[in-house]
């Protein structure tokens, strides 16, 4: 009975009452919780239930109970209502969006099942870190989608992830020209609070900062020309750091956490800075001297510095001279086989940290699920049995194509495993999905996910190269043909066909958009296949016969259409989330792609009519394309 409610989370303990049917709630009292009822309301509008209204006597009554534990609650519906016992806001909260799943629409009308819940969460921090900064850059309704869906799955924090994209009043010209304004930043922290999700800065501190060091302004604070690390021996740096922080506290005021980033600091030392460390000890001398200065610029806010943990694992007596109060975010991405010599490592310094798997979407048409849930599942479970302070969930897009809707699977395994007391089954995991994320009752959502999650694991058994660098690939080069030689093309395009069949013209009530990225990866991975197997197949029509060299151009127009048809899929999937930002070079790309097919094209008609109609020797394929010899 449990496992039909098909409830993510799922809660620690429910009790269901067989054959025993409840009215969905339709009212609540005019003091409840405003964005528990507007995710009430979001979510059952879309379904056709219908908004809640405000009443004197609610069908909702919410109690509270002082001997619950921060963010627990209770959860009762019956024919006589739905009660709600909790300690705090928190609390109630959950206990909402517990209640947002339940109803189903049996013999065509919506009701509920009579259930008890009891339910806490096994970690006190959830939080979504999201890359904003190498790409796609989430416009301000997107924002509060995003937060909004991670509070639905009882996630509490949000960190967007900065390097350059905060438009500082004192420092805007590393800025994009449409970033993120203090005016934006401050009504994000607003919005986020409606909702439990606690906005937590995230501003890199050292590295990863070329695209301020390129600014020639701030050139001379770079450890190389125009390079990424900040020096830490250069004025510059603490003075610019200093401004940027500042401004963005005063956005985000008080906030619990600030995260300084800091990671991938491996030329410290190399550059300019190379006397200035050598004077000072050594590296992690100057790295600790680094986190106790950001720490200092925090201090006034009341914030908890955040790090990423890889200086602290090259070497961990750098723990001993950095402030104890600091939040160590440790970070894998990796399927190991177990993550607690890293939890043990930060443990063992006395410091409090949170576990960062990844969603593995990075580079990726869409994300490597079978990596990512294997990493979350082993990395989540050692850390909630070390009693690890949170889970920072991180979503990264590296190559500045990647898309926030097709990471949801990922990120929202991550939320449930945090959440669970005990282990989050991947399988169970997976025929709750539809229920929960899409509305429906539709085990195919699930399995559209795990043949894409096949369909990346085909690819890149042959091929070392992410899914986005072989679908830009030619496939006339000899070194990716000799790889994609060794793959069943023909299966890897059935599995993405069946994704396409089903999702198509299929609208789920719920997270419409997210089923067309799915479709959009599903059509892209189809074209990557036929792209090699034309590769192959125009290899072996090129023959002295005027039919096959006719079939040799027809194979070039196919793909000319499909990366035009490409292009106002994926168009349209960025401008749902982003801003502008870097849509123009990635639209570019289909059109050089395209364009490159009608050069292919052409350069085939052309021998056709040359070569072949005067009788004379056709000249090498690869010679006529342009491409280095098979």
């Amino acid at each position: 009975m449990v496992a039909a409610l098909h409830l993510l989370p799922r809660p620690a303990h429910v009790v269901v009452r067989p054959a025993c049917r409840a009215s969905v709630p339709r009212s609540v009292s005019a003091d409840f919780d405003a964005g528990a009822r507007d995710e009430l309301s979001e979510r059952w509008e879309a379904l056709g239930i219908g908004a809640l209204r405000s009443s004197q006597s609610p069908d909702v009554v919410v109690r509270h109970d002082a001997t619950l534990a921060p963010q627990a609650y209770r959860l009762r519906v019956d024919s006589s209502g739905v009660a709600i016992e909790s300690a705090d806001s928190d609390g109630a909260f959950y206990a909402a969006m517990t209640l947002a799943q339940l109803p189903r629409r049996v013999a065509g009308r919506w009701s509920m099942p009579c259930v008890g819940i009891a339910d806490r969460p096994a970690l006190r921090w959830r939080i979504l870190s999201d890359d904003v900064s190498r790409g796609p850059l989430p416009t301000m309704r997107y924002f509060e989608e995003r937060i909004r869906t991670i509070a639905a799955f009882k996630m509490n924090g949000y960190s967007p992830y900065m390097e350059h994209v905060f438009v500082s009043p004192t420092d805007p010209l590393p800025a994009p020209l449409d970033g993120i304004t203090p005016a934006q930043l401050r009504a994000l922290n607003r919005y986020a609070s409606r909702f439990h999700v606690t906005l937590i800065p995230e501003q890199q501190t050292f590295a990863h900062m070329h695209n301020t060091l390129k600014i020639e302004e701030y050139a001379s604070a770079a450890e190389f020309p125009h390079g990424f690390l900040l020096s830490p021996a250069s004025p510059l740096s603490s003075a610019y750091l200093a401004r940027i922080i500042a401004e963005e506290l005063a956005a985000v005021p008080h906030p619990p956490f600030f995260h300084i980033g800091s990671d991938e600091t491996a030329t410290l030392g190399e550059g300019s800075t190379t006397a200035y460390v050598a004077a000072a000890g050594g590296r992690s001398r100057v790295y600790a001297a680094h986190v106790t200065a950001m720490a200092r610029l925090v201090a006034s806010s009341g914030a908890r510095i955040m790090l990423w943990d890889d200086g602290i694992e090259n070497d961990p007596s750098i723990m001993r001279m950095i402030p104890r109060s600091a939040v160590i975010v440790n970070w894998h991405y990796g399927a190991e086989r177990s993550f607690e010599p890293y939890i043990r490592l930060i443990a063992r310094g006395g410091f409090a940290q949170m576990v960062a798997p990844g969603a593995s979407n990075w580079n990726e048409i869409f994300p490597d699920v079978s990596t990512a849930l294997q990493n979350e599942r082993r990395f989540i479970d050692e850390g909630k049995a070390a009693h690890v302070l949170g889970l920072f969930q991180t979503v990264w897009h590296d190559d500045g194509e990647t898309l926030y809707e097709a990471t949801w699977y990922p990120v929202l395994y991550a939320a449930a495993d945090a959440w669970e007391q005990g282990d989050t089954d991947p399988a169970r995991f997976r025929s709750d999905f539809p229920h929960a994320f899409f509305g429906v009752d539709d085990a195919r959502y699930g399995d559209d996910v795990a043949r894409l999650g096949d369909v990346l694991t085909r690819l890149e058994a042959a091929s070392s190269s992410p899914t986005d660098v072989l679908f830009w690939s030619d496939p006339f080069d000899p070194a990716v043909e000799a790889q994609m030689a060794k793959v069943d093309l023909r299966a890897v395009r059935l599995e993405a066909e069946r994704v396409e069949t089903h999702l198509i013209e299929r609208r789920p009530p719920l997270h419409a958009q997210a089923s067309a990225v799915m479709f959009l990866a599903a059509r892209r991975y189809d074209v990557l296949a036929r792209e090699y197997q034309a590769a192959q197949e125009v290899r072996a029509y090129y023959a002295p016969s005027f039919r096959d060299l006719l079939w040799c151009k027809y194979w070039f127009w196919e793909l000319r259409d499909d990366f035009e048809e490409l292009a106002p899929l994926y168009e349209s999937a960025w401008r749902y989330e982003s801003r502008a930002g870097h849509l123009g070079s990635n639209l570019e790309r289909y059109h050089v792609a395209a364009m490159r097919a009608i050069e292919r094209a052409d350069a085939i008609r052309r021998v056709t009519d040359e070569e072949y109609l005067r009788n004379t020797p056709l000249p090498p394929l690869d010679a006529i394309l342009s491409v280095p010899p098979q």
